[in-house]
């Protein structure tokens, strides 16, 4: 009896070392190195080529053609040390939008009137080719994601944010003079300037996805494009390409 009970004893030892052997220690997780992150330059240039759409348009206002935006904008960006895949980005920039009617003749002086009014003018004599443009100086800041910092240039990415600005110049131009047969009565080129109607300070909400250096992006006008009481709730929304390093 004695003999077995020792040799039990001896087996379950045995079985408790190789239960002790077989335990396989946790592998410590090796904590990524950002250094190449947060000390790549933190200022780059971010160009936008897009599509103007006045929403909230009467029907009296005749846009038509190809409106179009074109922003350039010099940032600096600033990765999260904790997690540089996330980063905030502040600058500065230039925007130019021209927005294309039909048509149309804009009393952007208020000539014959107090307000900012579009006049279908296709059964009189008219200018075939007519347009509005808008230019700011703008301040956007934006919350971006990049999923691998490390390799920028191939990387998913996104962004939302925010921009102020504040308008420089506005004007219209009308180009080859017809009549309402569309006959060329003369070519001379007729420009009027003012900003009198326009709310000279803009705030619009932006967002953006891509890869690499490309990005489809959007961005909306919160406050009205023309002043209240003096013309049309005018909501310029404006999507497009984007490139940028970041």
């Amino acid at each position: 009896m004695k003999k077995i009970v020792a040799f039990l004893f001896v087996l379950m030892a045995l079985n408790q070392v190789h239960a002790q052997d077989s335990v396989v220690t946790p592998a410590v997780k090796k904590k990524k190195d950002w250094t190449s992150v947060l000390t790549r330059p933190k200022d780059h240039f971010m160009v936008q080529f897009g599509y103007n759409l006045w929403t909230e348009k009467t029907d009296t206002i005749n846009t038509s053609g190809f409106p179009r935006s074109v922003n350039v904008y010099f940032l600096m960006d600033f990765p999260f040390k904790t997690d540089p895949r996330w980063s905030v980005a502040i600058g500065a920039g230039y925007a130019n939008d021209w927005q294309t009617f039909k048509d149309t003749y804009i009393d952007i002086t208020g000539s014959r009137g107090n307000r900012l009014a579009f006049y279908n003018v296709k059964d009189t004599n008219h200018f075939s080719k007519y347009r509005l443009s808008t230019s700011y100086l703008e301040a956007p800041l934006e919350l971006r994601f990049s999923s691998t910092p490390e390799r920028n240039m191939s990387s998913w990415k996104a962004a939302l944010g925010v921009k102020i600005g504040w308008m420089v110049g506005a004007h219209t131009r009308g180009k080859d003079f017809v009549n309402k047969n569309g006959t060329t009565i003369n070519d001379y080129v007729l420009k009027e300037k003012t900003s009198k109607y326009f709310n000279t300070t803009r705030l619009s909400v932006m967002g953006r996805i891509g890869w690499g250096i490309v990005s489809l992006y959007a961005a909306y006008q919160v406050n009205p494009f023309i002043k209240e009481g003096f013309g049309p709730d005018v909501r310029p929304l404006q999507f497009g390409v984007m490139i940028s390093g970041l």
